[in-house]
Parts: C-alpha cells; structure tokens; sequence
C-alpha cells in the first residue's frame, strides 16, 4: 500500500509517499523507517524500490522529495543543502511520530548514496532514530571537499570558494542563476565507471524521472564544501549502524569510514559481492541481498 502525503519543513511543505504493509492494522503500533534519496534524485527512484520491499516485510516506510528540490517545496529551486537535507529527515521523523499505528519508539533511518550519508549525519543528534542505515552511501560534503577519490587539494577548495562568492554577488546584482549537472548528460570512453552508470541510470528511460532534472544551484558548493558526514559520530553516534556498499564500488571508502569512526558497539559493514555503486540503486541481483540484509537489521533494532 501507498499513498501521497505531506509535512513541514519549518516553512517548507514536504512531498512524501507513505508506504504500508498490505495487511495494516491501525490500531496497532508498528516500526517505522526514514528512507533519504541520492542527491539529485527523487522518491521515486531508488528509495521507492526499496520502500516497497521493506513494506512487505512489515514496516511502515517513509520516503520524500528534498526541500527545494522535487514535488517539495522551497525557494530557490534546486538547491542542495546538506544541513537542510539533515532537517528534512527530522521533519520527516516528526510527522511518522504524529501516525497512531507508528510505534514512536522504533524509528529508523537509512539512505542510498549521499541520503545514506544524511541519514547517518541526523543519526548522530537525532536520537528518535534507533538505528541507522545506508546503501552506496557517501559523504557529500567530503566527496565535494576533497573528491570522489580524495585527490582535491585545499589551494583548488579555495579556488572553488572564489568561484561561489563571485557568483553569489552576480546573481545578487540580478545576474542569473548558474546551474550544474549531478550527473553527466552525454558519456563516452573516458567517462569515469560510476558516472556512466549514474549517467544510464538517471539520464535513461531505465530509472528518468520528469521531477529529477539533473540541476543543482552552484552556489550549493559553499554549503556541501563545510558538512561533514562524519562529524562527531565518533563519539555521538551510538546506534546500530549498518553499511551496505558493492565489491566493485568506486565509493566504498566512504562506507567504511562511517564503519570505523562510528562510536556504535554494534555496527556491521555488508558487502553484496560484484556489486558496484549504482547496481545498488536497482539491479535486482544485488538488491535483493541489500534489501534482505536491511529487513533483518531494523527487525533485530526497532
């Protein structure tokens, strides 16, 4: 079962899907769960593939579009901001408590690439979230600040600071808005393994979505330049903690730095063989296992 619903983000209204099992009894309480989606996608996409399943399994799943970004709202459109995505899922989280059949006390969080790694981020200070999850997930802050592989030097973050101030004051003097691509709109042989996937699986009917346009504001790069995943969760993030990543992942370093600096005594870093980082948003293959693994963790926790 599904159906559209809406909440708040302060003054921002909220598109979500809410996910039930088939068989619900309202006048029970069940665990919930949080799902938070790759930057620049949509509920739509991967976190619904995933939502569906862990309904079956008997959870209550709560997947939503990013303030400014999809069928939500805010202004201006399409901006990615880390620290407000954090806010998105304690909103999030606020409205599963205002449901009579969520068990308030079972709530948990997990998300796919960048949600994977806000979901861990709120998990640190939220502490309604008694677990917390990811898939392929990654810090978009470092993956910003440093790279995809590490190799951005903090002379080229400077750079890359001018770059913002200077198109803050353009568009302050009426100069338009300068947009970048998540992904890249045409590949080739040069093209780096997970942007051409990310390519095919975003830019092609197999996963294309009409709300998931493939913008994001440049002046987004200040706000992602100073978040950090992993801030403190060396000694707040208590919970349970699961990380799910592909063998083949280019990204695999980000799922195991939240594996060794999270203060969890109870932690697990899972491995779907020959996977790499997007055949976990929908290669049936290797979801499947992510998905079975994901169902036993918040049946074990919540």
């Amino acid at each position: 079962m599904k159906k559209s619903v809406a909440f708040s983000n302060n003054q921002i209204r909220m598109a979500g899907e809410l996910f039930t099992p088939d068989n619900l009894d309202e006048t029970t309480k069940i665990p919930a769960i949080v799902c938070t989606h790759p930057a620049g996608a949509v509920k739509e996409q991967s976190p619904a593939l995933y939502a569906e399943y862990l309904a079956e399994m008997g959870f209550i799943v709560l997947t939503f579009d990013a303030s400014h970004q999809g069928a939500s709202g805010g202004e201006p459109r399409f901006l990615e901001n880390p620290f407000e995505r954090v806010d998105d899922i304690r909103s999030a989280i606020d409205y599963l408590t205002s449901l009579p059949f969520v068990d308030a006390s079972r709530i948990g969080a997990f998300g796919i690439c960048a949600g994977g790694g806000y979901s861990v981020s709120a998990a640190t200070t939220e502490r309604r979230i008694k677990a917390v999850a990811g898939v392929s997930a990654t810090d978009a802050g470092s993956a910003i600040r440093e790279g995809w592989d590490g190799s951005i030097t903090p002379a080229e973050q400077i750079k890359m600071l001018e770059s913002v101030a200077a198109q803050r004051t353009a568009e302050a003097n009426g100069g338009e808005i300068m947009y970048m691509a998540y992904v890249p709109e045409t590949i080739d042989e040069t093209t780096a393994v997970t942007m051409r996937e990310a390519h095919e699986y975003y830019r092609t009917p197999r996963a294309q979505h009409p709300n998931s346009q493939n913008k994001v504001m440049f002046t987004s790069l200040d706000r992602l330049l100073t978040f950090s995943a992993t801030d403190r969760i060396d000694s707040l993030l208590t919970q349970p903690l699961l990380m799910i990543v592909g063998s083949e992942s280019d990204a695999m370093h980000f799922s195991q730095k939240f594996y060794e600096k999270a203060a969890s005594e109870k932690k697990e870093l899972f491995i779907v063989e020959n996977a790499t980082h997007i055949d976990l948003y929908d290669v049936m293959t290797h979801v499947k296992p992510a998905i079975r693994k994901l169902g036993a963790f918040f049946t074990e926790n919540l």
